[in-house]
């Protein structure tokens, strides 16, 4: 790492380096010739090593620059991204100074620019997800007003599938309320306190049903050394149930019949506490496993819809996670033994 500021000390004044030196955003000066004399650190840190020296056509593009240095313009302003593995955007500020210095100013637009594709992605993926039922629920409607299903067995089968749309679209709304409301309030720490192993303890309890229907079984397995201790947390009892909801009802959902879900409770580093949901189903290549906490990722988008997922369950587990100060990881082995383990923040047992 360089130091916090390169400079020309005989050209560039102590105050201005000063101030450059404050700055998050990108500041370069050069000479008349455009020749860089000083680059503060946010400038380096975007743009690499070695600026001061360099010609600001070569660092920018000399296109950019061409009429400042010719002193056909006093101002220019441009959008300009780096080459590089990673993408950046930056807005570019150019100015010829009184003095004839260059002073070149570089805001780092590209969180902004990434936000804004992860909205369009999401509204676009939201309208699809949406109208897709819609599609179909207009086609059954259209098709029994216009009395061409007259018999009462077809009728019926009808109204089943439009029945399971309206449901997959109502399951759609609530996901999407519950992800906005986690993310609106991840940055708030919980503070009520919840006792985990019971949470989870029902959470299986209301389970064990459905999961007989499949011919599964699921297996509380307590690791800890002190297993007569309570595991409070601080937390929000609701959430801390939705996250074991969403990840039994998917072992269940995505493992093979006649099989065993176990979930394990360990005693993790220092107050921490790992749940871990594992399953045997589909192997889950590793090219998938960073990316299915991301809204609407599905491996299997055919089987997910079939079964009634709606992309967004690991979604609202990370957030809700995340807010609880927690981690959580995956991971799939070549037997298709998949696991989700949730590390949490437990208190002292009273």
């Amino acid at each position: 790492m360089t130091s916090a500021h390169h400079t020309h000390p005989n050209l560039v004044s102590a105050t201005l380096s000063e101030v450059a030196s404050m700055l998050d955003d990108g500041m370069i000066i050069s000479d008349p010739s455009g020749l860089i004399l000083s680059a503060n650190n946010a400038a380096v840190r975007f743009l690499g090593e070695g600026l001061v020296g360099r010609s600001l056509g070569e660092v920018v593009s000399v296109e950019a620059v061409a009429d400042i240095l010719a002193g056909e313009a006093s101002e220019r302003n441009l959008v300009f991204s780096p080459q590089g593995n990673v993408t950046m955007e930056f807005n570019v500020r150019i100015r010829r100074m009184d003095d004839g210095l260059i002073m070149v100013l570089l805001l780092d637009m590209t969180l902004q620019r990434n936000l804004e594709k992860v909205r369009r992605d999401f509204v676009a993926n939201v309208s699809h997800e949406l109208r897709s039922p819609l599609t179909s629920l207009a086609g059954f409607i259209e098709t029994i007003l216009v009395n061409e299903v007259r018999d009462w067995p077809t009728q019926q089968r009808f109204l089943k599938i439009m029945e399971e749309e309206a449901g997959r679209m109502s399951r759609l709304i609530d996901d999407l309320l519950s992800l906005s409301r986690v993310e609106v309030d991840e940055h708030i720490i919980p503070d009520q306190k919840v006792p985990l192993l019971e949470v989870v303890k029902s959470v299986i309890a209301t389970f064990e049903t459905r999961a007989k229907r499949r011919q599964m079984r699921i297996r509380l397995n307590d690791r800890r050394a002190d297993m007569a201790s309570r595991l409070f947390m601080y937390g929000f009892a609701d959430e801390i149930t939705e996250v074991f909801h969403n990840l039994i009802e998917n072992a269940i959902k995505y493992g093979f019949e006649d099989t065993e879900i176990n979930v394990d409770i360990d005693s993790g580093r220092g107050s921490n506490v790992t749940v871990s949901v594992t399953n045997v189903g589909e192997v889950v290549a590793e090219k998938h496993l960073s990316r299915l906490t991301e809204r609407f990722y599905r491996v299997d988008k055919a089987r997910s819809r079939q079964i009634g997922g709606t992309g967004l369950g690991l979604a609202i587990v990370k957030h809700i996670v995340n807010r609880h100060r927690g981690t959580m990881a995956i991971t799939s082995t070549s037997e298709g033994v998949t696991c989700f383990a949730v590390t949490l923040p437990v208190l002292e047992d009273e």
